[in-house]
């Protein structure tokens, strides 16, 4: 059976993680995305380390599945060409700040005179309306602003860094790809399309999700540490003998009581009910003793047999050889630029009817210049005037 998104065209004006990812998703389950790339301003991804196969592995992963095509956007036959592109594409993702876009003759309106059904989809930090529209921020920032840092970190040493961009990727990303199909099935109906304003701190607030409507409903303020899922209780990670860590996320009673018996300490289930704050506090610590007592792979043992919700921490490492990931088809290889094979992690999106695409890493800058400009009608001698000109490489 074809991709789900098979026949979906789409121009990505992105970099960096937000925007590559989003389209990064939507190629993998079948558009056709190219990207348009400045010949003179490198996207940082690309130069990440490590470089594997001719090409930053980071870079590889987030743009695999796309063509590139490099335009100056500054010059005018540059914006001639993507107006041309724009009549026979789907969807246009851009990651730049508020108006410039438009200042390149590139806005959603200018766009949608062009192609009424365009899907035109921004992702910026703070939106495209409101008195931050036009401040610079990253990750950090967003979650900050959103309220979402105030909670998520130690009493003792403040709010964390993640392990992950959250508000770049749960925010930006997905929130993009959901607005995108969401905007696609209602122009089955209409067969019009419209603007999409992905804000990314807006996003980060929305996945405040139980604490901000306890907050807004109810007047309850969260902290640091003091809700259940947050440090709050004994739902939590532990030190084991050798710096390593288990997570124990035993909510209900019955996973509880298993867990406290494994650890063996069975009447301790009565206290994990209690509401106490401080009660709570003395059973972490009470817990964090014993399992300090052991090394990590005696509780990682201990713990594969029984339904406690009690899992092993895992390095990267020791997850790309799990056979439950492994299993799940999680680490694909993908034939790279050089003829080198990537691992890469997989589609996380599983479909019954169809694979995701794995066709090959991202591409070097403008590697499909010629091809693209050919599809498009171009004859040699325009190809390299264009090139003589600067407008592409």
């Amino acid at each position: 059976m074809t991709a789900p998104l098979e026949g979906l065209k789409i121009l990505d004006f992105s970099v960096l993680l937000p925007g590559p990812y989003a389209t990064q998703m939507l190629a993998d389950m079948g558009a056709d995305v190219l990207r348009i790339e400045s010949p003179t301003r490198t996207d940082m991804m690309r130069i990440v380390e490590p470089q594997v196969g001719g090409i930053s592995a980071a870079h590889g992963t987030v743009n695999r599945n796309k063509r590139s095509l490099t335009l100056d956007l500054k010059q005018p036959e540059a914006v001639a060409i993507v107006r041309q592109l724009v009549a026979e594409y789907d969807i246009i993702v851009e990651q730049f700040r508020p108006g410039v876009m438009s200042r390149l003759g590139l806005g959603y309106e200018a766009m949608a005179e062009i192609n009424p059904a365009l899907i035109y989809c921004s992702i910026t930090g703070y939106g495209q309306t409101g008195p931050l529209k036009d401040r610079a921020g990253h990750d950090i920032n967003y979650l900050s602003l959103a309220g979402l840092a105030s909670f998520s970190g130690r009493e003792s040493s403040g709010p964390v860094l993640s392990g992950t961009q959250i508000a770049d990727v749960a925010g930006g990303s997905h929130h993009a790809v959901m607005g995108i199909l969401a905007a696609v099935i209602q122009r089955q109906a209409s067969g019009e399309g419209q603007h999409i304003d992905i804000s990314m701190s807006d996003a980060a607030l929305a996945l405040t999700t139980m604490h901000g409507s306890s907050y807004l409903g109810g007047g309850h303020l969260p902290g640091l540490e003091t809700e259940m899922l947050n440090g709050g209780t004994f739902y939590d990670y532990y030190r084991t003998a050798d710096h390593r860590y288990i997570s124990v996320g035993s909510l209900e009673p019955q996973f509880f009581t298993a867990f406290f018996e494994a650890i063996g300490q069975p009447e301790w289930r009565k206290r994990a009910t209690d509401p106490d704050h401080d009660a709570q506090m003395n059973l972490k610590k009470d817990i964090q003793a014993i399992i300090g007592q052991k090394p990590f792979a005696e509780w990682k043992a201990l713990f594969a047999g029984l339904d406690a919700c009690v899992e092993p921490v895992l390095t990267l490492e020791e997850v790309r050889e799990h056979p439950h990931f492994r299993d799940r088809g999680m680490f694909v290889k993908v034939p790279a630029p050089g003829g080198e094979e990537l691992l890469q992690i997989g589609n996380p999106i599983k479909f019954s009817g169809a694979d995701s695409r794995y066709d090959f890493a991202g591409a070097t800058l403008g590697a499909h210049n010629d091809e693209v400009l050919d599809e498009m009608g171009f004859k040699r001698a325009e190809i390299e005037d264009l090139k003589n000109k600067g407008v592409t490489r």
